[in-house]
């Protein structure tokens, strides 16, 4: 084992595997040393050494593709005096294909239960994002552990509904360790570690020391904590988690709605809606909201948003893109909700990812707003296509796949002098309605895969016809 990559504790060969403990990442590898700032709770929460991590692998099975490997990890204690259960256990699914190559690889994060038994085979689409790249892919299941019961109550809860208990209880006790994303952060690093150690003591497989980082919805937003904290995650790719600097976002979507989404029921049920901008909330916010480490943000960064999202408002971007530093870039899914079921979101994230793998310029677009109200919209190169999304609804300000439909239609562009698209302002003509609309661009990539690009989604109000 290289020793430079961790101290260990403690090497236990047993039948089946080789569980393997060690203490903590090194200081390295913490972002905010590298970047001279100072280190917040979740920082400290992620390097506090614990002696309960260890990962085994369990299985290996080789094909024609190359191999698969299932590794089970452990990767913390939390929370054990009321919390069950207190070890957060989570399995690895990792996709070494043929002809794979090191050090960087991809860490997909993910749900699932600790009730699952150990994995036969990988996912469909990581298994095609490996194989498309020549890389390593993993799969980390069971972020955040689930279900939790808390104080005994009996209840196994799941997702939303463990995290908000779990920041009731943070409000409860004044104690920010109870908040559910600082183990979910946690458990993405130690899966770092492991992939790292891993693939540092075997042989048949690449070293894997560099990583790009991606999950959806909750595991979106651990996307972007272990990118604060670990500085080995050279590039990210949040998907539908259209909430960063959350309480603008928030009091945004009750301004619109008059209420929160019936999909935030979870918070809502437990009073956070009315309390939102109660001081209380603010050194919690603080310590797991993405934009609070926004200058840490100094990597590639593909934000995988969906226009249809049941949770999020499709222009939620306006509280937090133009803050976060280069790179980044928008690709917003039309007629696509918080699943992204039936997408094309998956041909982007494999062309922006092999563009890192290749170390490539990655293609970008930018927006500027017209003396006329509209948008000038350029491109840093060649576009395959650019498309103008837009979408009505004539009674509420309401983009929702659940509500409207597949409303957003498209009109291709072509463009003008300095190869720039002019893009007039979209709304309607009436007493009453909402126009959202976008710009798309198409990109070629080593991966054969088209990388889409986005600018933010604008909503305009209808404005009154002339009498």
């Amino acid at each position: 084992m290289n020793s430079a990559l961790r101290s260990t504790i403690a090497i236990a060969l047993l039948t089946g595997g080789a569980i393997v403990e060690f203490a903590r990442a090194e200081p390295g590898n913490l972002r905010h040393q590298q970047m001279g700032s100072p280190a917040t709770g979740l920082d400290d929460y992620v390097a506090k050494p614990d002696d309960s991590y260890a990962w085994q692998v369990i299985s290996r099975r080789d094909s024609v593709d190359g191999q698969f490997f299932v590794i089970q990890l452990t990767s913390q204690t939390w929370q054990t005096e009321d919390v069950a259960p207190g070890i957060w256990k989570h399995w690895l699914k990792v996709c070494v294909p043929k002809n794979a190559t090191g050090p960087l690889g991809m860490l997909f994060i993910s749900g699932g239960s600790h009730d699952e038994t150990p994995p036969t085979q990988p996912a469909a689409e990581l298994l095609a994002i490996a194989k498309e790249t020549s890389s390593v892919v993993a799969e980390l299941r069971c972020v955040p552990n689930q279900p939790l019961e808390f104080g005994g109550d009996g209840i196994g809860r799941y997702e939303d509904d463990l995290l908000a208990e779990c920041m009731r209880l943070a409000v409860e006790t004044k104690d920010p360790s109870r908040l559910g994303q600082l183990p979910m952060a946690k458990a993405a690093v130690r899966a770092m570690d492991a992939l790292q150690e891993w693939s540092a003591s075997d042989a048949d497989v690449p070293e894997v020391s560099r990583f790009v980082v991606s999950g959806a919805s909750k595991r979106g937003w651990t996307t972007w904590l272990a990118a604060a904290v670990d500085g080995r995650v050279d590039a990210i790719i949040p998907i539908v988690i259209d909430v960063l600097n959350v309480r603008p976002s928030l009091e945004h979507q009750l301004d619109v709605y008059g209420e929160w989404s019936p999909a935030l029921k979870d918070y809502q049920d437990r009073g956070f809606q009315g309390e939102l901008s109660h001081p209380k909330f603010d050194k919690l916010l603080e310590l797991i909201d993405p934009y609070t480490y926004r200058q840490r943000y100094k990597l590639p960064k593909l934000i995988v948003n969906a226009t249809g999202d049941e949770f999020f408002l499709p222009d939620s971007s306006q509280f937090y893109f133009d803050d976060l530093p280069d790179e980044k870039h928008l690709s917003y899914v039309p007629n696509a909700s918080h699943s992204l079921q039936g997408s094309s979101a998956l041909d982007s994230i494999i062309g922006f990812y092999s563009l890192v793998l290749a170390d490539q310029e990655r293609s970008s677009i930018e927006w500027h707003p017209t003396p006329q109200g509209g948008w000038q919209i350029t491109c840093s190169h060649t576009p395959k296509r650019v498309q103008l999304w837009q979408a009505n609804n004539t009674e509420n300000r309401d983009f929702r796949l659940a509500t409207l439909g597949p409303a957003f239609k498209p009109q291709e562009l072509s463009a003008g002098a300095d190869d720039a698209y002019l893009v007039a302002r979209q709304r309607l003509t009436g007493e009453q309605g909402w126009t959202a609309s976008f710009v798309e661009a198409e990109f070629d990539t080593p991966s054969g895969r088209t990388l889409r690009l986005t600018t933010p989604v604008w909503v305009e109000e209808a404005t009154p016809s002339s009498k």
